[in-house]
């Protein structure tokens, strides 16, 4: 390829990305139009509206802040399946009677330094062990879960702490701190991912491993430092739901792995690595955010939920395997 032929397409590399943060944009918009002609009653009425979107946007709060995490992961060319485990493990954790006896600062450690702790084995096994990610955050998810029942006893643990508790209801400015977190995390994966060595790093172990050592990158230690990533946000999600539901239980953000995968995926994170942003993924969050709330004020069934969101991903994956092989196409020529 010429060098202006190269030029010639960085531009278009933004555009696309652009335009596909127009079309998800254009996907919620869709979808609030269906719920204006199905609740026509709901959507007259402004107050509702507006409580509606805070509602939407409060429950998006922590499967968003995971997929931050699982977003990095995947640019770096991995993928974590135990995420939804690690939240249940922090959660049970931080909400032991010996941790809360530390008060809500010592809950906020736990549930942040359990995390990180688990999203570092995640990386030594596939560093250094050489396990396939695959394979390690799956062992990790069901072995999480298994050490969170062990320490609850198979039951659900209350949060006695009203300072946690009370997160979910506080607002500022009259939108809920949950999302506040959220819009943090985001900004701090956006700045992470597009404005630090870390974030370039991270590109370049997920599009060409090899390639990146010989650039003298730490290929396995920076694996490492995107799964201890992952973790954190994981700890974080933790106190945002033992906020929510003022308790913690070994079951706590079941699937939340698959949610946070497919919300990646469908804002443009390709499953290969290499590529994707954080501002599609928290689109992506979005979108399955708002399903889940057009079927539940349209009193739909959970299974055709899952039904419709299972298309969106199928359809995400295959148009990202036709731009694929349109850009290779391209670049052959």
């Amino acid at each position: 390829m010429t060098a202006e032929a190269v030029r010639a397409k960085k531009p278009r590399q933004i555009d696309d990305g652009v335009i596909r943060n127009l079309g998800l944009v254009g996907v919620l918009i869709i979808l609030v139009v269906i719920g204006i002609v199905t609740r026509p009653e709901l959507y007259s009425d402004p107050t509702w509206v507006r409580n509606n979107v805070l509602t939407i946007l409060q429950q998006a709060s922590a499967i968003g802040v995971v997929t931050v995490g699982m977003t990095f992961v995947i640019i770096g060319g991995g993928i974590d399946l135990s995420v939804g485990a690690i939240i249940a493990l922090s959660g049970v954790w931080a909400t032991t009677l010996a941790t809360q006896s530390y008060g809500a600062a010592g809950m906020i450690f736990t549930a942040l330094v359990v995390g990180v702790a688990v999203g570092v084995v995640n990386g030594v096994l596939i560093s250094y062990g050489r396990l396939v990610p695959f394979i390690a955050t799956l062992a990790m998810l069901v072995s999480a879960r298994g050490l969170a029942a062990q320490i609850s006893g198979k039951q659900t643990q209350v949060s006695a702490n009203d300072t946690i508790n009370n997160i979910a209801s506080t607002k500022l400015i009259g939108i809920p701190l949950l999302v506040w977190m959220l819009a943090a995390v985001v900004a701090a994966g956006w700045v992470l991912l597009n404005r630090t060595t870390f974030g370039r790093r991270t590109v370049a172990v997920g599009g060409n491993p090899e390639a990146a050592r010989l650039a003298g990158i730490n290929v396995k230690r920076h694996t490492l430092m995107l799964y201890a990533l992952s973790g954190l946000c994981c700890g974080i999600a933790a106190i945002m739901l033992t906020s929510q539901a003022t308790s913690a239980q070994a079951a706590m953000a079941n699937l939340y792995e698959l949610d946070a995968i497919a919300a990646a995926i469908i804002g443009g994170t390709l499953l290969s690595g290499g590529r994707g942003t954080i501002v599609g993924a928290l689109f992506g969050v979005l979108v399955f955010s708002t399903i889940t709330n057009l079927f539940a004020i349209n009193n739909l069934s959970t299974e055709v939920q899952n039904m419709v969101k299972g298309g969106i991903i199928v359809a995400a994956v295959l148009i990202q395997q036709f731009r694929y092989r349109s850009l290779t196409q391209l670049l052959k020529r």
